[in-house]
C-alpha cells in the first residue's frame, strides 16, 4: 500500500510545531511496518534545502484563477529522513523563509494544494490514501472528488487528521475564483457559516478523519472552535490516534544535542549534570530545583499565565526553584516577562524564540515542565520531558489527559495535574510537585516509571494502517 503525507510542515525541512514533529517521524515508522509512506511538502528556503541535494522530479503548472502558474516537485536525493520527501517549489509563492504569518497565506496553501494534485494526476500509479495533515491542505479531498480537473483522482481515498482546530483557515467566498471548476450545488461541502472553510471541508468530504489524541477527539464535540456539531455528526468516520515520538531523536542515552548522556540508572547524576551545565551558561543559581516551560507564547497554551505563574512561585523563597522558559509570540507576555527577568536575573532566564539544540538542553536540564495549556490536541512536551526524566506538571485537557496520570490520584502516576485555567492551580500543583521531588526515593521512581512508558511511534502506526486498510477495503 502506497500513502502520501501532505503538510506544511515537516521536522527538519521546516517546523513551527508538534504538526511538524509527526509528520516528520509517522512515515518512517509506517515504512518500518511495510507501508510505502512517503511526504510531501512545500519548498522553503530552510537550512534544510540550502544543505541537501534535489533532483527534479516533475515539472508542470496549474491554473490559479486566471493565472497559469508554473512549478517543481524536487526530491531529496540521500533518503536522510528514512521516507521520501518531495517539495513543492513554487517560486515567488512558497519558497519563503517561513512557514507563516505572511499576507497571502490564502493563496499560498491553494498554490501548494493545486501543485500537489497536479503533479498526483501526472502519476503512473496512484496511491491508495492522501493523508492530509490540518487545515493548510484542508481542500484536497474535496478538490479530488468534486472539481473536473481532478475527478481522475476521485477513487483515492482521503484521510485528515485534525492537529489543531483553533486555526481552521477560512476564506471569503471571493476566494472560490482561485479553486478549479465545479458544481455550485457542491458549494455546501466548502461552506461553514457563510465562508469557506476548509477544515470542516475536508472533515465532510474525507474517508475518515483523525484526531492526535483520544481525549481530544472527544472534547472536539464539545469545544471545537464553532465545528462541534459537525464532528458529532461526523463522529462515525473519526478515530482519536494518540501521537508518538521519534525515540531515536529523542533519547537521553544518546542525544548528541545536551551536555551530558544518562539512562534510567544514571538518571540522577546526568540531570544534575545537564541542570549544572545549562544553569552556569545562562547564569542562574544551581538550586535544588528548575521548572521549565517550552512553547508559544499565545493564551491556547496558557502563556499569559506565566507571569503570575512565576511571582507567585518567587514569593516564597524557600522553594529553592528556579525557572527556564524557551519560547516567543505574544508580545504582551514577552514585555511582562521581561520584567520579571529584571526583577529576578538569577532565578529566571527566558530565551525568545525557538532552539531545537536548547530545548533538548532544557528537557535534559529540567525537573519539571510546566505545561498550563488550555487547550492541547495532544501535546508532545509532556512526553519527551518523561523521556528525560522531567515530571510534567499539566492542566488536564485534550491529550494531556491521555497521557499523564497524576501522582496523587494513581500508584502508577506519572506527573501532576490541575483541572482550572488559573495561577493558583498551577501554583498549587507545582507546589505538590516541589513537595513529592524533595523526597529522592520518590522523584527517582517517577523519573524511572516516565522514562519506561512506551511513546514510540509503533503503536500508532500501526493503528493508522489498520485505518488506511479499512477504508480501501
Amino acid at each position: 500500500m502506497k500513502v502520501i503525507h501532505v503538510s506544511v510542515e515537516c521536522f527538519p525541512v521546516a517546523k513551527v510545531g508538534g504538526l511538524a514533529d509527526v509528520v516528520g517521524a509517522l512515515p518512517r515508522y509506517q515504512r518500518k511496518f511495510g507501508i510505502s509512506s512517503e511526504v510531501v511538502c512545500p519548498y522553503y528556503i530552510t537550512p534544510f534545502t540550502k544543505e541537501h541535494d534535489f533532483e527534479v522530479i516533475f515539472e508542470g503548472a496549474f491554473r490559479q484563477g486566471g493565472d497559469q502558474i508554473p512549478f517543481t516537485v524536487l526530491k531529496e536525493k540521500s533518503d536522510v529522513l528514512g521516507f521520501p520527501i518531495n517539495l513543492v517549489h513554487i517560486p515567488n509563492i512558497l519558497d519563503r523563509e517561513k512557514v507563516y504569518c505572511y499576507p497571502d497565506e490564502a493563496e499560498q496553501w491553494i498554490a501548494f494544494q493545486l501543485a500537489f494534485l497536479t503533479w498526483l494526476r501526472s502519476l503512473a500509479k496512484y496511491p491508495e490514501v492522501v493523508h492530509c495533515h490540518d487545515h493548510h491542505v484542508g481542500l484536497i479531498p474535496f478538490l479530488m472528488k468534486w472539481t473536473s480537473e481532478f475527478r481522475s483522482l476521485a477513487l483515492i481515498k482521503s484521510v485528515i487528521t485534525v492537529h489543531n482546530t483553533q486555526s481552521q483557515g477560512c476564506l471569503n467566498w471571493d476566494k472560490s475564483a482561485l479553486l478549479p471548476e465545479f458544481e455550485r450545488w457542491k458549494s455546501g461541502l466548502l461552506d461553514w457559516d457563510g465562508v469557506i472553510n476548509p477544515l470542516a471541508s475536508a472533515i465532510k468530504c474525507c474517508d475518515a478523519f483523525t484526531t492526535v489524541s483520544p481525549g481530544y477527539f472527544s472534547e472536539l464535540q464539545q469545544r471545537a472552535n464553532g465545528l462541534e456539531s459537525l464532528f458529532r455528526l461526523e463522529s462515525l468516520k473519526g478515530f482519536g490516534i494518540l501521537n508518538g515520538i521519534d525515540e531515536h531523536y529523542w533519547n537521553p542515552s544518546s542525544d548528541p544535542l545536551i551536555f551530558k548522556n544518562y539512562s534510567r540508572s544514571s538518571v540522577t547524576s546526568g540531570k544534575k549534570a545537564n541542570k549544572k551545565s545549562l544553569c552556569e551558561k545562562e547564569s542562574l543559581y544551581t538550586m535544588p530545583h528548575l521548572l521549565a516551560y517550552i512553547g508559544r507564547f499565545v493564551e491556547e497554551k496558557g502563556a499569559d499565565l506565566l507571569p503570575e505563574i512565576i511571582e507567585e512561585l518567587f514569593a516564597s523563597p524557600s522553594n529553592n526553584l528556579c525557572v527556564y522558559i524557551l519560547g516567543s509570540g505574544n508580545e504582551v507576555i514577552e514585555d511582562r516577562l521581561e520584567v520579571l527577568l529584571a526583577k529576578y536575573p538569577k532565578r529566571l532566564a527566558v530565551f525568545f524564540g525557538y532552539d531545537e539544540g536548547l530545548a533538548h538542553e532544557v528537557y535534559a536540564a529540567a525537573d519539571l515542565l510546566l505545561m498550563p495549556s488550555k487547550v492541547e490536541p495532544c501535546g508532545l512536551n509532556q512526553l519527551y520531558a518523561m523521556k528525560y526524566g522531567a515530571i510534567p506538571v499539566v492542566r488536564g485537557t485534550g491529550g494531556l489527559w491521555d497521557t499523564v496520570t497524576d501522582v496523587d490520584r494513581s500508584i502508577d502516576g506519572s506527573g501532576f495535574v490541575f483541572r482550572d485555567s488559573q495561577p493558583s492551580d498551577a501554583v498549587n500543583a507545582i507546589r505538590r510537585a516541589l513537595n513529592t521531588i524533595g523526597n529522592a526515593d520518590k522523584v527517582k521512581t517517577l523519573r524511572n516509571r516516565g522514562m519506561s512508558l512506551d511513546f514510540s511511534w509503533d503503536k500508532p502506526a500501526n493503528e493508522y494502517i489498520d485505518l488506511y486498510r479499512q477504508i480501501t477495503n
